[in-house]
């Protein structure tokens, strides 16, 4: 799991461990496994957010984690043009390459550590496939795609992309060099990422190496999630036990903890041993009615019938007419 990494952790900026008298731990409400499906032409996805309620999401709505896959020659798959209405997608590559293209003018490549930002806003239209010479020669695929809610008033806003190269993302170090902390969007102690949010959230990709514990402070308005990509350890102040494919909600508190032992599963910051991996995200409830079918994530079930009608009357985009590679315009 290579996404971003350094020679050097002690380098980095640290993020001080958080007075235990002033701060209060964030307990963990639950810990769910998440289920594993197929998602768009047949790539392996698991449901990060299976089983728990949306109310404890807020303001995420869906999260699939893409593989972890070593795809044989001619196996890699992606979508078909979809639409999308009323939220952001976020999608983030650890290993391999992604191509995105959308009907207003975004896309391109991301490959590892890199980051596609897309506001769907009032509509668009967007595939995601594997390049063609992956497709050829197959390899190691692995990412996650986030769906982040847009209050009532921005649901209509203009679609936006954002390309965040694998450099861009803020790296820092835990407070005794334990843990690598790539800060993809929103603020941590200070530090902030390139994503840019209509919605404030934080987003952390954080690599513990075996032993180690990292006590992150987390904006006491913003839920905690934790999804754990690769390996095991524990959660909260209470050591629960997590696993590869286990996201783990938290309750009120400053301070998110996250530990280790020697025994643990999965790369560390170098890539080379063992350690955790997981993605810790929050952020500002909306605290809105949520109706949602499909691609399309609204307030009522009006507004999903007039995407529905948007969509089947081309007001959400068109298909470039230039043919997409490895696929046919409609």
């Amino acid at each position: 799991m290579p996404a971003v990494s350094v020679e050097d952790i002690l380098v980095l900026p640290r993020v001080q461990e958080p007075d235990p008298a002033a701060v209060a731990d964030r307990p963990v409400l639950s810990v769910t496994t998440a289920p594993s499906g197929f998602e768009g032409e047949g790539f392996p996805v698991r449901r990060a957010f299976a089983g728990v309620d949306l109310a404890r999401l807020d303001p995420f709505i869906h999260m699939d984690q893409m593989g972890e896959v070593d795809y044989a020659p001619g196996e890699p798959k992606g979508t078909a043009w979809h639409p999308h209405r009323g939220f952001e997608t976020v999608t983030y590559i650890i290993d391999g390459t992604f191509r995105h293209q959308d009907s207003n003018g975004g896309g391109g490549l991301i490959t590892n550590g890199d980051t596609q930002w897309m506001t769907a806003g009032g509509g668009i239209l967007h595939i995601e496939e594997p390049p063609e010479e992956l497709v050829a020669s197959g390899g190691l695929f692995h990412g996650f795609q986030l769906w982040v809610n847009l209050p009532a008033r921005l649901k209509m806003t203009n679609p936006r992309y954002q390309d965040i190269r694998a450099g861009e993302v803020a790296l820092l170090s835990s407070a005794d060099g334990g843990a690598l902390l790539r800060v993809i969007a929103g603020d941590l102690a200070g530090h902030r990422g390139p994503g840019i949010t209509h919605t404030p959230i934080t987003v952390v990709h954080a690599t513990v190496t075996p032993g180690a514990q990292v006590r992150l402070p987390w904006r006491p308005d913003f839920n905690a999630l934790g999804y754990v990509l690769a390996g095991s350890g524990t959660v909260g102040p209470d050591r629960r036990p997590v696993r590869t494919g286990q996201l783990a909600v938290f309750g009120p508190g400053d301070v998110i903890t996250v530990a280790t032992d020697s025994r643990s599963d999965g790369p560390r910051a170098d890539g080379n041993h063992h350690g955790l991996d997981i993605l810790v995200l929050g952020g500002e409830p909306i605290r809105e009615p949520v109706a949602t079918y499909g691609p399309f994530v609204m307030n009522t079930r009006d507004e999903l019938v007039q995407a529905f009608e948007d969509y089947q009357a081309g007001r959400l985009g068109s298909i470039p007419a230039e043919p997409h590679p490895g696929h046919d315009v409609l």
